[in-house]
């Protein structure tokens, strides 16, 4: 839930793990909605580069003619006479003048169509059961030769697997592999597979009966299951149940009650063993989610590649693909399945990378007690399907907790119902670079209850926006980058524009953890280019009354800030709101660059 400025804990259920973990201390809240639109990069950037704000400023886009700003709070500064746009402050000079402006507005979004820095999805495998998800402009990479014991549709492939000698490569043939049983693969063997293999962990139902305006079969439920996890929607609480039902490749929408049943829903009655549709099934491929976890195992040094794996009644923190130790999964497709698309748990020295992990019903990529791990090059987009809380409950595009070392570097994470990047709970010595991050519902990063991290040379732009339980527009609620509770954290060289906040540093009374007492210290901020240009957008810190930041942890300096005007108040500091000059004469960003940008504001 989302703390009062005097709240002295929170206390939160949801630790990403494979298993039960004890309670930890609970995320903080996504923001409200405000449209968020691209930034315009310098034409000469190197595709897929995030540009170092502190070496350059960018330049106009060619053609667009700047325009005043719509929701300025103030008249412009009165000691402006230069009629310029660019000014640095310093605490006792007078303005300077520059001409240098960044261009913002929809036809400048940076994510738009792919480059060769964002990450490249793993093979279409369009099949009968799912819909078609892979973008058009960027064609998968064929599959290689696909050598190796060849496993077919007709195989039990965890039986093939089991019965085969560590070390051996498999070959999934094309086609539609139902997974009744986990394929759990012995050190050092390969799984992969033909272009259109596809493991699906999903039973098709086709003993149906007219029942009143519904449609039900009977039979095909397991025994009702103790709820994990938090909702969106508290009331009804159904986000945890695992079946997935999907009519000719549509994921149809869960209801709690059989009356609310219409086209396009169902209905599981865990009871009467029963499952309810609006939508006539006859002449059509009816198919639920039924095994929980499609490849997992604990051997070391697996390789998984250009499968398609969907459709696995994961639980909630669970994953359908489960990595290992020193495992590497690459070029797969990881799409709808009801929790996490892709976990590593203790998966020391694993590599995830050039996935496409889309639509799962919770959270794309999870990791768990793991050191060394490497997630990098996935494009990671659309995932909370299935209702998950979106302001606080790990929903979203890629969590990581409680691991060591490691790095997660160039993926694409976009449009999840979420969090986009966010570590939390006693992750140690973390780099998040080099990643595109865009338009998720909550914070673009969350930094969360964790020591020496690095957030560097990512683009974070339009996240925040969501609606729903817990939003707000505070920096309680989050930014583009979201730091909480945190020590010895590096914020540099990232390109942060138009999320509900820039910059969010929180301070709270989080309790005590294997490190002690959990506290905010040791932030630094610099080399940042921020936006902000609408509502009540800003960078700065926030504190609770138990967890005062002692002077001198926040460092902010050398950040370039483009804003809709100089006199707006779009710095705040433990409740007390500045403008630019203000922000400087509390000393904060001492030799950082604020301009003025007279575009209207998002929308």
């Amino acid at each position: 839930m989302k703390p009062p400025l005097t709240v002295l804990a929170v206390v939160a259920t949801g630790t990403l793990t494979a298993a039960l973990l004890a309670p930890h201390a609970q995320g903080t809240p996504a923001a409200a909605p405000d449209s968020p639109v691209g930034i315009r990069l310098p034409d000469d950037a190197a595709q897929g580069a995030v540009p170092r704000p502190t070496a350059q400023l960018l330049t106009a886009h060619p053609g667009t003619a700047p325009q005043p700003a719509a929701d300025s709070q103030a008249p412009d500064d009165p000691q402006d006479t230069s009629g310029e746009d660019t000014w640095r402050l310093h605490p006792t000079d007078d303005l300077e003048s520059g001409n240098d402006l960044i261009a913002i507005g929809p036809a400048d979004d940076p994510t738009g169509k792919p480059t060769p820095g964002t990450p490249t999805p793993g093979p279409t495998t369009p099949t009968p059961t799912a819909p078609p998800t892979t973008d058009p402009t960027t064609p998968p990479p064929a599959n290689p030769a696909c050598p190796g014991v060849q496993i077919t549709p007709e195989d039990d492939a965890a039986k093939v697997v089991a019965g085969a000698a560590a070390g051996t490569t498999f070959c999934f043939t094309k086609g539609l592999h139902r997974i009744g049983t986990t394929i759990a693969p012995k050190s050092n063997q390969v799984l992969t597979g033909e272009n259109g293999a596809v493991l699906t962990g999903s039973i098709p139902l086709t003993q149906w009966a007219a029942n009143g305006d519904n449609w039900v079969t009977t039979g095909v439920l397991p025994p009702a299951y103790t709820q994990t996890g938090q909702c969106e929607d508290n009331v009804a609480n159904i986000c945890y149940l695992r079946e997935q039902v999907f009519v000719d490749g549509k994921h149809l929408t869960r209801v709690a009650s059989r009356d609310k049943v219409a086209a396009g829903t169902f209905y599981a009655d865990y009871t009467a063993n029963a499952v309810y549709l609006g939508t006539d099934p006859r002449k059509k491929a009816v198919e639920m989610s039924k095994t929980a976890t499609a490849i997992a195992s604990n051997a070391a040094s697996v390789t998984v590649r250009g499968l398609t794996i969907e459709h696995f009644a994961t639980a909630p923190q669970g994953g359908a693909l489960v990595l290992g130790p020193k495992w590497r999964a690459t070029g797969n497709e990881v799409r709808w399945n009801h929790a996490v698309g892709v976990m590593l748990v203790n998966a020391d020295g694993a590599t995830l990378e050039k996935n496409s992990i889309h639509d799962n019903g919770q959270l794309g990529v999870g990791q768990y007690s793991t050191t060394n791990g490497t997630i990098t090059e996935n494009d990671v987009r659309n995932n909370n399907t299935d209702g998950f809380w979106i302001a606080d409950w790990e929903s979203g595009g890629i969590k990581t907790t409680w691991s060591n070392g490691g790095t997660v570097t160039g993926n694409l994470i976009k449009d999840n119902r979420g969090v986009g990047l966010w570590s939390d709970a006693y992750d140690d010595n973390r780099t998040f670079s080099d990643n595109t991050i865009v338009d998720n519902a909550a914070d673009g990063i969350r930094f969360e209850i964790g020591r020496n991290g690095v957030i560097e040379k990512n683009l974070v732009t339009g996240n925040g926006h969501g609606t729903g339980r817990g939003s707000g527009k505070s920096l309680w609620d989050g930014g583009g980058i979201n730091i909480n509770t945190s020590s010895n954290v590096t914020v540099r060289d990232n390109v942060v524009g138009n999320n509900v906040n820039g910059i969010a540093i929180q301070s709270r009374t989080r309790g005590s953890g294997p490190w002690g007492v959990n506290l905010l210290r040791d932030i630094t901020v610099t080399g940042n280019l921020i936006t902000m240009r609408g509502g009540t957008t800003a960078t700065g810190m926030v504190q609770n009354s138990g967890a005062v930041i002692p002077a001198g942890e926040v460092t902010l300096d050398k950040n370039t800030y483009r804003l809709d005007s100089l006199t707006s108040t779009r710095f705040q500091k433990t409740g007390r709101w500045y403008t630019a000059r203000q922000w400087q004469q509390e000393g904060q960003d001492p030799t950082s660059t604020f301009t003025q940008n007279r575009l209207p504001p998002p929308r």
